[in-house]
C-alpha cells in the first residue's frame, strides 16, 4: 500500500485549516442583543421608577405646542455617562440598550446623543446638568429642579450644547 504524499498531505492540511479559518472569522459573538429605549428606566439593570430629565429633539419652540408635545424625547432618571446607551454582560450575554427618542413626533426613532436641542427637568428634589462629552466632561449646562407645584419648564440647549449632548448627571 502506498503512503500519501508529503504534498497532498500538505495540501489537505491547508484546506482543513481555511475551513476553520473561515467558520471562525464568520462567527459572531455568541449572546449579543441590541434594543433601544427611550427611558433609561427600561434598562434592566437600572433601577428607577420614572424618568426625571426629559431631553427633547427639538427646541421648546417646537416641542410644545398647543399645550401638546409636538417632538419626541427621553426621560432619564439619575446621572447618565453617556446618552448613546449602555452596555452590560449578564452571564454570558451582553445585552446593549440605546437611547433613542420616542413617544412620537419630530425626531423619533433617532438616537439621543448628539441630537437634542431642549430639555425639560421635572424633578422635585434633583438638579442636573447636560454636558458635551461623554463620562461628564466639557462644556455643561445647569437645569434647576421643579419648584413644588410648578411647571416643568422646558428650556433650549445653549449653542454649544444644541445637537452636542453627550452625557447628563445629577448636580
Amino acid at each position: 500500500m502506498r503512503g500519501t504524499s508529503l504534498k497532498t498531505k500538505v495540501a489537505a492540511c491547508a484546506a482543513s485549516f481555511a475551513a476553520v479559518a473561515a467558520v471562525v472569522v464568520t462567527a459572531g459573538p455568541a449572546d449579543a442583543a441590541e434594543f433601544t429605549v427611550s427611558d433609561n428606566c427600561n434598562v434592566p439593570w437600572i433601577s428607577c421608577s420614572y424618568g426625571d430629565l426629559w431631553v427633547f429633539y427639538n427646541s421648546k419652540e417646537l416641542a410644545v405646542q398647543g399645550g401638546y408635545y409636538k417632538s419626541a424625547f427621553a426621560t432619564f432618571y439619575g446621572s447618565v455617562s453617556d446618552h448613546y446607551g449602555t452596555s452590560q454582560y449578564q452571564g454570558s450575554s451582553l445585552s446593549t440598550y440605546r437611547y433613542v427618542f420616542g413617544n412620537g413626533g419630530n425626531g423619533n426613532g433617532q438616537y439621543v446623543k448628539n441630537n437634542a436641542a431642549s430639555v425639560q427637568n421635572c424633578a422635585p428634589g434633583d438638579n442636573y446638568r447636560v454636558y458635551f462629552s461623554s463620562g461628564y466632561g466639557g462644556t455643561s449646562q445647569y437645569f434647576a429642579k421643579n419648584e413644588p407645584y410648578g411647571d416643568c419648564n422646558i428650556t433650549n440647549l445653549i449653542s454649544a450644547l444644541k445637537n452636542n449632548n453627550a452625557s447628563s448627571h445629577i448636580a
